[in-house]
């Protein structure tokens, strides 16, 4: 074995799952436009991050709108729709990247936002991309063991401050086709939020059971993508190569521990991009019609990428679909997660 988990869950569902979008628009020919000077300067193309990453446009908040305040929103809708009341809620986690200050946690502001009980526990969990996965299988088991009856999960991300930082960087007479690239990720970065309630699936008919799925490490590659309030610095090629290697190790493993998972409905893939989303597609030969693409208008909005995603794709899926959640986040993890809608 490789000391990687593969888990099931017993118990445990999705009871609704939420999103808000960000809404100022902004294109990725907009982006072109404040880049411009380098562009120009180092002689390169215009409309790479369409052709090349598939990213048109992605959102920002408006001023006065703060990323957990965005959280907050996610939050109360999702709790809202699921019929859940603040006060039975025994666990909030945020998986937010987004952060104004090392401490306290963000999770602090989001439970007094939502009216939590002192009882429920409240932390952030941070794991690039694959906060929200991780932070869903930890509620599973927390609930599978009894010790909460319902656990709310969040992730709201704010991409403006750290892209106007790179295009400040970006522009200098000094910079290199060699930083652009390195700092191209960077500018496919979106903001928005999202949230999921999870509860006992025994509880709630029509719920959404979580049964389980793989989770494998790769941190080796720990230093191919590492981003901080100054900017996002990328191997992209290295995090490819090495990301669609673990999932596919992951994939292999998942099988061979019992699961089936080549015939799903819909796989619900962490947005990147189209070289990143192709690449998945070919090779573990997924059924391209059901993986949905949200990258072209969102772009990559880390952890609340795929539950925004997932929101989005809920009002289509049936009472009975086979839903696999695949993501990837830089470190290198992997998780995979099957539910059944």
């Amino acid at each position: 074995m490789s000391g990687n988990a593969t888990f099931r869950h017993d118990n445990a569902a999705i009871l609704a799952v939420t999103s808000v979008e960000a809404p100022v628009v902004v294109s990725s020919a907009e982006f072109d436009r404040r880049l411009a000077p380098s562009l120009t300067r180092l002689r390169l193309s215009r409309r790479l991050l369409e052709r090349v990453a598939g990213v048109s446009e992605r959102r920002w908040w408006p001023a006065g709108t703060a990323f957990d305040d965005a959280a907050i929103e996610a939050g109360a809708k999702a709790l809202a729709e699921a019929g859940i009341e603040p006060g039975q809620v025994g666990l909030l986690i945020n998986t937010s990247v987004t952060r104004r200050n090392l401490e306290p946690s963000v999770a602090v502001k989001i439970h007094h936002g939502l009216g939590l009980p002192s009882s429920a526990m409240n932390f952030d969990l941070a794991n690039a991309c694959l906060g929200f996965v991780n932070g869903m299988t930890l509620a599973a088991n927390m609930i599978d063991s009894g010790q909460i009856d319902y656990a709310l999960i969040v992730a709201g991300e704010d991409a403006q401050p750290t892209q106007e930082t790179t295009f400040g960087r970006l522009n200098r007479e000094d910079s290199t086709r060699e930083d652009y690239l390195r700092e191209f990720a960077t500018l496919t970065l979106g903001s928005g939020a999202a949230a999921a309630v999870i509860g006992p699936a025994d509880r709630h008919p029509g719920s959404h059971r979580i049964l389980g799925g793989v989770s494998r490490a790769g941190t080796e590659h720990h230093e191919l993508c590492v981003g901080g309030p100054a900017g996002m610095f990328t191997d992209t090629k290295g995090l490819l190569d090495n990301g669609l290697e673990l999932v596919v190790d992951a994939w292999h493993e998942a099988h061979a521990d019992g699961w089936e998972w080549r015939s799903m409905d819909r796989y619900v893939t962490h947005q990147v991009s189209n070289s990143f989303t192709n690449a998945i597609i070919k090779a573990v030969d997924l059924v391209r019609d059901r993986v949905p693409i949200t990258f072209p208008k969102w772009g990559n909005v880390g952890p609340a990428s795929l539950p925004m995603t997932l929101a989005q794709e809920s009002g289509t899926l049936k009472p009975g679909d086979r839903v696999l959640c695949m993501g990837v986040g830089s470190g290198l993890n992997t998780a995979m997660m099957e539910l059944v809608w």
